[in-house]
């Protein structure tokens, strides 16, 4: 069976349903906790994955100098280490922000401002070519909950997926690491614990905490239908029985 590290960086935004569609595809999950004192690896030697999970950090440091949390930069580090290598590498959340960061791309706070509540995205041309993403419908259901956004992708990055508020939804580095800034592991319970926590938020925004999350909730049905072929898809790819479309590196015959 293959083995995927998962990094889970806050308490509240582990892998819930998204772990369970993973091991459903025979990818057994490696769970590392940084914020309760879990060491990262230096490098991904014994891993076919990498699965970096959302949060409620900041990916940029703050106006000092000091860091939301002091494991991020070895986060960045696994992800570069990824997709030079190859490795099967789903960032969602915080965890797309630091693929995109990871790559000199841009992480600002959202222009339209926070962004909450179910909806949909696009899916771009480039998105019928790729091995997760031509699975997914064309307006696919999401779940959005943040605050900030991927300004400037990296330069050898690939859009897959946009939307009106926020454009870069989703993108891809390299043939095997994507990026999706928005949420499919959620539960209806993770959703209520959220809004508890960001009670603050949802006032200043004027949401009612009770009607959002019965919005959420209501939307997970679709979520699952777009998105947990998705996730197969990329069990498949790290089980490596799944083309990632990249060029086949011939090697010239000797004497040729």
């Amino acid at each position: 069976m293959a083995i995927a590290l998962v990094i889970e960086n806050d308490p509240l935004h582990d892998a819930r349903r998204l772990g369970r569609w993973l091991t459903e595809a025979d990818l057994e999950l490696h769970v590392l906790r940084p914020y309760a004192g879990d060491d990262l690896p230096a490098e991904l030697t014994g891993y076919d994955a990498l699965v970096v999970l959302p949060g409620v950090q900041s990916v940029n440091p703050a106006p000092g100098g000091a860091l939301d949390a002091p494991w991020l930069p070895a986060v960045e580090g696994l992800l570069r280490k990824a997709v030079r290598n190859r490795t099967a590498t789903l960032a969602i959340g915080l965890g797309a922000q630091l693929l995109a960061t990871a790559h000199a791309g841009f992480v600002e706070p959202a222009a339209a401002g926070p962004q909450i509540g179910p909806g949909l995205v696009g899916k771009r041309d480039a998105a019928d070519d790729d091995p997760l993403f031509r699975v997914v419908p064309l307006m696919p259901d999401v779940l959005q909950w943040h605050c900030d956004e991927i300004t400037e992708l990296p330069q050898k990055a690939t859009l897959l997926a946009a939307g009106t508020r926020v454009a870069n939804q989703a993108f891809r580095m390299g043939h095997r690491a994507w990026g999706l800034i928005f949420h499919i592991e959620c539960d209806p319970a993770m959703i209520a614990e959220w809004a508890s926590a960001d009670s603050a938020l949802l006032d200043r925004l004027d949401y009612d905490p009770d009607l959002v999350t019965e919005v959420c909730a209501a939307a997970l049905g679709d979520i699952e239908e777009a998105w947990q072929p998705f996730a197969a898809r990329f069990a498949e790819l790290a089980r490596g029985e799944l083309a990632d479309g990249s060029p086949r590196r011939n090697l010239p015959l000797l004497g040729q």
